[in-house]
């Protein structure tokens, strides 16, 4: 299974994160470990490591054929579900692998890094591009977008993504996140929404080490 990702898609988190909100000339697209991936409700255990962990709140789709090249005009075909994710970002450590010109892996592969809520059938959904979401913390609003708001649709981020990797049944693409990221800190309660649907729901954690 592989996690792709997908960074500066909304003009207004560019603006606020990287001082420009233009479109990017391609999609920005990374990867997340499957290790990675918090689902079924599970805590977030937030490393003490890695010093501020920002929340992005990310509608999510899952492949669902094995596809290469696909054209955007059949992009629609190769993703029958969508969600709710949330791919924590280590933000400090982003900030340094940028200024150096390193990829952001390590500041957004850590486990628990991609949440992901519960799969709801596309065709519940009149237009996936018409999406408004939002994750509340605690009770409180924190982040909302509509889908409508992408620079790149998520046809032709399946497409692209295609030319590159071979796409396979299982494989599940965040992407992207408005503007209005924040941290986490223990015991927040997170609680992630489609529309009136809420598909995530957990708690974060302070990370505990065993001594053998």
């Amino acid at each position: 299974m592989k996690i792709f990702a997908v960074g500066m898609n909304y003009p207004q988190h560019n603006k606020v994160l990287h001082g420009d909100s233009s479109k990017t000339e391609n999609p920005v697209i990374f990867l997340k470990a499957d290790s990675s991936l918090l689902k079924d409700h599970k805590p977030f255990f937030i490393p003490d490591d890695l010093g501020r962990i920002e929340y992005e709140t990310e509608v999510v789709v899952r492949i669902n054929k094995l596809g290469k090249t696909v054209s955007e005009r059949f992009a629609s075909r190769y993703y029958d579900a969508v969600t709710v994710g949330i791919d924590f970002t280590a933000r400090e450590l982003q900030a340094k692998l940028k200024a150096k010109g390193l990829p952001w892996e390590l500041a957004k592969s850590f486990d628990g890094a991609a949440a992901l809520g519960e799969w709801i059938p596309k065709e519940k959904f009149l237009d996936l591009q018409r999406l408004h979401f939002h994750l509340d913390i605690n009770g409180n609003t924190v982040q909302e977008g509509c889908t409508s708001d992408m620079f790149y649709k998520i046809d032709t981020l399946i497409s692209y993504i295609s030319q590159y990797f071979t796409l396979k049944t299982g494989d599940i693409l965040f992407t992207g996140c408005p503007t209005g990221c924040g941290s986490v800190h223990i015991d927040d309660h997170l609680e992630g929404y489609i529309e009136d649907r809420k598909v995530l729901d957990f708690n974060c954690k302070k990370t505990t080490f065993l001594c053998h």
